[in-house]
């Protein structure tokens, strides 16, 4: 299942447990000192001459309409004792998904590379010949991808030990998250958008319905395919194939979503260009526990099992016995995949179970906050103008510096978890939400880059291997009302980094 193609965040929707010992060659205190000698390094002549813009950056701003004052920059070479370029870079702003270069290096130094998650299945009751005589219980613990294909396999194992009928119901225990009044709606009032779920300790199949439009020369009609096919999720298809381009083929589709908590309906209107082929969306509804439910009673039939229940929430008492479990990729594939097409609902899953595992009490956007400031504080990284809302990006209050962030990339190049942190970024003109930048250049390749983006605002950030075999951190981020023209902006940075000549003193 392509999953990652049909969650990933605004940025393409919207338009908008290891610990570690050493830092490089240096323990944390002496990275500490480290960096406090290289702030001393940065004195006024120096910043003066680093906030002076090379011309075809300037040039790129100009013609984008953006003014200096509405942009940061931040170019520091691995291994210089002051930046390359630093240009508004003390600004706090608005990162969008570049934030979740933060919650990332986190959450891979505090959790550990091969961390997973474990969703566990209880029987509260008599388990006889078969037979539950009582409720099933699940319990999540905030895995980000507990896919459709992995809660099947969750449900496969149940049956495989024996389990057919179910005589109570399914009882899901979500208390590792703290209970939140997430609204899907507030963000941009896409409530059916992927990316605006909500976080939930026992978030399955990331809350999700992608539909295929499958146009069809015989009958002149467009199928559309649900997968998963709930039935709480009822699908109205008055969409007419035509023929022609197929341009930007969503615009000539209209959704009407209507429904609440426990059922949907979603009618689909408009004209669907055969030369389009096959295209996906996917669409978020229903409640979490409604979701589950349903998810789970279709499977279930599936699988030949049976299940009269209804659903609630709850928690296996001392007396329920543990019959199954669900592990998660580890945490290096996890980031990969968020990084790699700007998930947000991972990256608030990444965040929450933060603030679970680090404070040892239901997780909450405030505990995961303080959790984060002090990993920050042992690194001996201040950054007073730090506010966290969610760890995605997907917000309008987060803010943090081009500096720090820059000075965040420095660090986590001299890190034990700087190889997955890498990796797990996307790659110029060959992946994620940069394959189809910088394809004809030189830079093809050379450059992990991980991109944000919101109404307003636009941002840059990650490491450049030059012409000359130099890795460089590069931050960039523009916050104004024209930073939908700022990509060549990004661009032109990206390649005067590759370019340059001489030496980082």
């Amino acid at each position: 299942m392509r999953h990652n193609l049909a969650y990933h965040d605004a940025e393409t929707r919207a338009g908008f447990s290891g610990r570690a010992e050493r830092v490089g060659n240096l323990r944390p205190d002496g990275f500490a000192a480290a960096l406090a000698a290289l702030l001393a390094l940065w004195t006024p002549h120096s910043w003066a001459q680093a906030g002076v813009l090379p011309q075809p950056v300037a040039r790129a701003l100009a013609q984008a309409g953006i003014p200096e004052g509405a942009a940061a920059f931040y170019v520091h070479e691995i291994g210089a004792e002051r930046p390359l370029l630093a240009a508004g870079a003390e600004r706090a702003m608005n990162p969008a998904s570049g934030i979740k270069l933060l919650t990332t290096y986190a959450a891979l130094e505090l959790l550990g590379p091969a961390h997973t998650w474990v969703t566990e299945a209880y029987a509260a009751g008599a388990l006889n010949d078969g037979v539950l005589t009582g409720d099933l219980v699940l319990k999540g613990r905030g895995d980000p991808k507990l896919t459709l294909e992995n809660f099947w396999l969750l449900l496969r194992s149940l049956r495989s030990r024996g389990l057919r009928e179910i005589r109570g119901d399914l009882v899901l225990d979500r208390t590792h998250f703290a209970a939140n009044d997430h609204d899907p709606a507030r963000f941009d009032d896409q409530p059916t958008r992927p990316y605006n779920t909500g976080p939930d300790a026992l978030l399955v199949n990331f809350k999700a319905v992608r539909f295929s439009f499958v146009p069809d020369d015989e009958t002149r009609l467009v199928r559309i395919v649900a997968e998963p096919a709930l039935p709480q999720v009822q699908v109205v298809n008055r969409l007419a194939l035509v023929y022609g381009p197929c341009g930007d083929w969503f615009s000539r589709i209209k959704v009407d979503a209507q429904g609440g908590s426990a059922a949907a309906r979603l009618t689909f209107s408009g004209r669907y260009a055969a030369s389009c082929g096959e295209r996906e969306r996917s669409y978020s509804v229903l409640a979490h526990a409604h979701y589950v439910l349903s998810l789970f009673r279709e499977l279930w039939r599936e699988l030949g099992g049976t299940f009269e229940g209804t659903v609630r929430d709850g928690a296996a008492g001392a007396e329920a016995r543990l019959i199954a479990a669900a592990e998660s990729p580890a945490l290096s594939e996890v980031v990969r995949d968020m990084n790699k097409f700007s998930n947000n609902v991972m990256a608030r899953q990444l965040f929450l179970t933060l603030g679970a595992v680090g404070t040892d009490a239901p997780a909450t956007a405030d505990n995961a906050g303080r959790v984060i400031r002090k990993w920050l504080a042992g690194k001996g990284l201040s950054f007073p103008e730090l506010v966290l809302e969610n760890g995605s990006g997907l917000s309008r209050n987060e803010r943090i510096s081009a500096r720090n962030l820059g000075l965040l990339l420095l660090s986590a190049f001299r890190s034990p978890v700087m190889p997955e942190l890498i990796a797990s970024l996307p790659l110029t003109a060959a992946d994620g939400t940069m394959k189809k930048r910088l394809s004809n250049t030189d830079l093809a390749g050379q450059a992990h880059i991980k991109t944000g983006s919101l109404t307003g605002v636009r941002s840059t950030g990650g490491y450049v291997l030059d012409a000359r075999g130099r890795r460089v951190v590069v931050v960039f981020i523009v916050n104004h009302p024209n930073a939908g023209n700022a990509e060549s902006v990004g661009d032109a940075l990206l390649q005067w980094v590759y370019h340059r000549s001489g030496e980082a003193k």
